[in-house]
């Protein structure tokens, strides 16, 4: 489907794979229902104004768009046309737009020229805007480029070929516990990035799944979206979403609620606990990266923490570090061994594999093992502890010269009770040696705490 430079998408795999299926079956809905005939004309009229503005096949068009209806349709239709989409998320600053365009060169840029709804919405009312960029072919032949999140530096340049994107959505429909045509998914990720682009709206729109994004970022729309048709309903999100709901009693019983599914950050255990006991259905997890998408699931909540690699995914541990098969490159314009050689990702995640299940557990960052003392100490083992600690909300635990932790209070708390209660738990050698509490730690784009140590001297200050 992609012949390398300039990108040559064929549009076909849009409507074979997304927007098959009877004109008058609901496919989203925001609160209003679009059927697939409705979503179909959309997408059309869509590509008819990205050509008006210079989208032409083997080109590009950035989409700066907060998660919307015109999100959905002007992807589509930028696929549709033959096109590569450049997917920016609408939180970044001017200043990160303009550096990645300038990198990127779009033929055309997809922006809001008027958006509606409150700052809580997690779909918004957009009219957008379509303005010519540069008259160049796409910088390569993806048909999807997205920025990493950031959470441990700056972000990475990746790009997936439909062929990526396509075996990723068949891979969805081979793992045991997703949501099966007819039932729904409560979609709580942003669409900009791997989780909810692929496991929420792509492999919705291809399984006949309903996508329902609650009208607000908070516990009781997240169950009252639920509520709202017998259909069974899936969760989807990252571990910030489990807190919010761990935190939100139902009203009444809730028999639709089939079960939550995270993926990002490894789930503190006390938060899984805490949400387990209000809700009573099963927490599944998921461990995947931009560059490749769904690596491994544990969608019944049965091998907590570890994870079962997904249908046509290998899972390697070599020194520690866990690899994931990968045929090509996905990073455009960059050549490093250490990120991705031979047909394998490295992806700086320490973990482990075992031999007799082929059961994956992940440890952390790779870089969370550090030495104080001659003795090895696993940064993710004590940054878990402090998040359990009663009074903590967040915790980010970092090596700075010496062991640090940053923490975020819920509620009163003070360093001192911090340290007893570190002393309790952690041998000497193990706690930090530095305690900051800070009002808010900063996250990224898609909800995961940055480890960056000057963001988080930024916040503590």
């Amino acid at each position: 489907m992609t012949t390398g430079n300039p990108a040559a998408t064929d549009p076909l795999w849009v409507d074979e794979i997304l927007l098959q299926g009877r004109s008058t079956d609901i496919c989203l809905r925001l609160p209003e229902p679009v059927d697939r005939g409705t979503l179909r004309r959309l997408v059309t009229g869509a590509q008819a104004r990205l050509a008006a503005a210079g989208l032409r096949p083997g080109g590009a068009a950035a989409l700066r768009l907060p998660p919307s209806l015109a999100y959905v349709v002007n992807l589509l239709a930028t696929w549709r046309s033959g096109a590569q989409a450049i997917l920016l998320d609408h939180r970044l600053t001017d200043h990160e737009v303009g550096r990645a365009l300038e990198r990127l060169t779009p033929q055309v840029v997809v922006a809001p020229v008027r958006t509606g709804g409150g700052g809580l919405r997690i779909f918004v009312d957009v009219t957008e805007g379509v303005t010519a960029y540069a008259d160049r072919p796409a910088v390569s032949g993806h048909a999807v480029i997205q920025l990493s999140s950031g959470s441990t530096g700056p972000s990475k340049v990746i790009g997936r070929t439909a062929e990526d994107l396509v075996a990723e959505v068949h891979r969805y429909t081979r793992i045991d516990g997703v949501a099966l045509p007819g039932e729904r998914i409560i979609l709580l990720p942003s669409m900009v990035h791997v989780l909810g682009l692929v496991g929420g709206l792509l492999y919705g729109l291809h399984a006949g799944v309903e996508l329902v994004p609650p009208e607000r970022l908070a516990g009781d729309a997240v169950l009252a979206a639920i509520a709202a048709d017998d259909s069974p309903a899936t969760v989807l999100g990252v571990p910030f979403h489990i807190g919010l709901l761990a935190s939100t009693r139902p009203t009444g019983p809730l028999p639709q609620f089939k079960r939550m599914t995270t993926g990002g950050e490894l789930v503190p255990a006390a938060v899984a606990a805490a949400f387990a006991d209000r809700h009573g259905v099963p927490l599944g997890n998921m461990y995947g990266m931009t560059e490749v998408g769904v690596i491994g699931t544990d969608l019944h909540g049965r091998h907590r923490p570890s994870i079962a690699p997904a249908p046509g995914i290998e899972v390697r541990e070599v020194d520690g570090e866990l690899r994931v098969s990968c045929p090509a490159s996905p990073y455009v314009g960059l050549s490093d061994p250490t990120r991705w050689a031979d047909g394998w990702l490295h992806t700086r995640d320490a973990g482990t594999v075992d031999a007799g299940t082929g059961l994956v557990t992940v440890r952390g960052r790779l870089d969370s093992q550090v030495s104080v003392g001659g003795l090895k100490v696993d940064l993710t083992e004590v940054e878990a502890t402090v998040a359990a600690l009663p009074g903590v909300a967040a915790a980010v635990v970092v090596f700075d010269g010496a062991i640090t932790a940053y923490v975020q209070p819920d509620g009163p708390l003070s360093q001192e009770v911090l340290d007893e209660l570190l002393a309790e738990r952690l041998a000497g050698y193990k706690r930090p040696r530095t305690l900051r509490l800070v009002a808010q730690l900063p996250r990224t784009t898609t909800g995961k705490l940055v480890r960056s140590t000057d963001a988080l001297r930024t916040a503590a200050t």
